[in-house]
């Protein structure tokens, strides 16, 4: 048995069996022989999430040698890729075929599978999350067979799969609606906290893709700015040592030396995060897509995110400024603040309603639980989901009540795995247990 832990520590498991398969028929007889015997299944990726939605202590789907592009229709710009392949890979193949993602986030460590099951998002007020971008889906289900869905093939399971925790069955392979690469130009700088805050609608509106990063106790927000450029745009990055020092030098190893200082000497939390905020530099520049969406992230830390309705997010922010002084143990990481259009997937947090997400982090080792709870009770006040992958403590009972369509997810995952293959700890804590009983099948 070896032992598994995910990206932040938060979650550590120590399976029975690591299966690695190699092809969907692989896949399908793991997921059938564990399905006979009574054992759970859960398929893991590259351990990002802050969850234990991966986790299990019987088998374990290890898909990191199932990877790269099946197959790609350039010209429809329709893409299908191998579960197991990280976001990274999949920005570099895509960009030798010419092609992009419309939207991304800011990591790319994580397996698409993983992406898309958790709603992975990036940002942008006519935007939605990475499980818009699905034109198919193949899975492995509790039976062993391998089905595929779509708007108009098993449009529910498609529904359902698009953002489905792996609690459906095991994604094999997703078909991606991809388009020509374009260049983005990038304007990061510091602003006022009270200026962003007063022309956030504005800023959402006039940007293709809008956030800010709001640093506590420091009156600055660092806020980006991205935008697409006319096809043909030459691209202007920064120069290797700019990029070298603003993301290597200031972003990664400067700013983890002033966190593991903080970590050792709390008292001195609060004046690091005033300076911090106003050592923040401005810097222009275009690239490629996905080098201007993703950001190498080296500092580790612990995260809960939720999305509110877009309306909301003034009356959140503001609970949560007053908030964070009245915390016991202060807070090392900035906010981060970004939105998104909605969309009809029944477990996406943007499901019918233009959402803003905000997202709060601590650095790791760094107490943050009176946080993330406090932060949770402000969320759902206005009816906050939390991001699936990331940290938080609701169950089925309170979620039911946040999403119109949970009892439909509810239903379909109860006729595709009646005896629980799928589930663990987590699945069952934010979806329920289920009454495990065969349905009619699915449409």
């Amino acid at each position: 048995m070896t032992r598994w832990t995910n990206w932040a520590g938060t979650e550590t498991a120590t399976p029975q069996r690591v299966h690695t398969p190699r092809s969907a028929a692989e896949i399908a007889e793991v997921v059938a022989g564990a399905a006979i015997e009574g054992r759970r299944v859960r398929a893991r990726g590259s351990g990002h999430s802050f969850t234990g939605v991966a986790m299990t202590d019987s088998d374990a789907v290890d898909l990191g040698q199932w990877t790269g592009i099946a197959s790609a229709d350039v010209q429809a710009g329709l893409v299908t890729v191998r579960s197991g392949t990280t976001l990274r890979q999949l920005n570099a193949d895509l960009g030798a075929l010419g092609l992009a993602m419309t939207n991304l986030g800011d990591i790319d460590a994580q397996t698409v599978a993983g992406a898309v099951s958790t709603g992975t998002h990036g940002t942008g007020a006519r935007l939605g999350g990475l499980a818009t971008q699905i034109a198919e889906l193949e899975l492995v289900l509790a039976d062993g067979t391998v089905v595929s869905c779509s708007a108009t093939r098993r449009p529910e399971l498609f529904d359902a799969a698009r953002v489905g925790l792996g609690a459906l069955g095991v994604i094999s392979t997703v078909t991606l609606r991809c388009e020509p690469s374009f260049v983005l130009s990038a304007q990061e700088r510091p602003e006022p906290l009270e200026e962003v805050l007063e022309g956030f609608d504005q800023s959402a509106e006039e940007n293709d893709h809008f956030e800010f990063y709001w640093f506590p106790y420091g009156r600055n927000a660092l806020v980006k700015r991205n935008n697409r450029q006319p096809a043909g745009t030459e691209p202007e990055p920064l120069g290797r040592a700019r990029q070298f020092i603003d993301y290597e030098i200031t972003e990664n190893f400067a700013f983890g030396a002033l966190c593991r200082l903080g970590r050792t000497m709390p008292k001195l939390v609060r004046p690091l995060g005033r300076l911090s905020s106003s050592l923040l530099s401005a810097r222009e520049y275009s690239d490629v897509s996905h080098r201007v969406f993703v950001t190498h992230r080296a500092v580790r830390f612990v995260e809960s995110e939720f999305a509110v309705p877009r309306e909301s997010v003034h009356d959140v922010l503001a609970e949560l400024r007053a908030l964070v002084p009245k915390l016991e143990n202060p807070v090392t990481f900035p906010v981060e603040v970004r939105v998104a259009a909605a969309d009809d997937i029944w477990l996406s947090t943007a499901y019918g309603r233009d959402s803003a997400y905000i997202a709060i982090h601590q650095f790791l080792g760094m107490p943050y639980r009176e946080y993330f709870a406090a932060f949770a009770d402000i969320a759902g006040q206005v009816g906050g989901r939390p991001h699936w992958g990331k940290m938080h403590e609701l169950d089925a009972s309170v979620l039911r009540e946040r999403y119109p369509r949970f009892d439909d997810f509810v239903r379909v995952r109860r006729e595709v795995d009646p005896a629980g293959v799928f589930s663990n700890a987590y699945v069952d804590r934010v979806l329920g247990r289920g009454d495990r009983r065969r349905s009619e099948p699915l449409e």
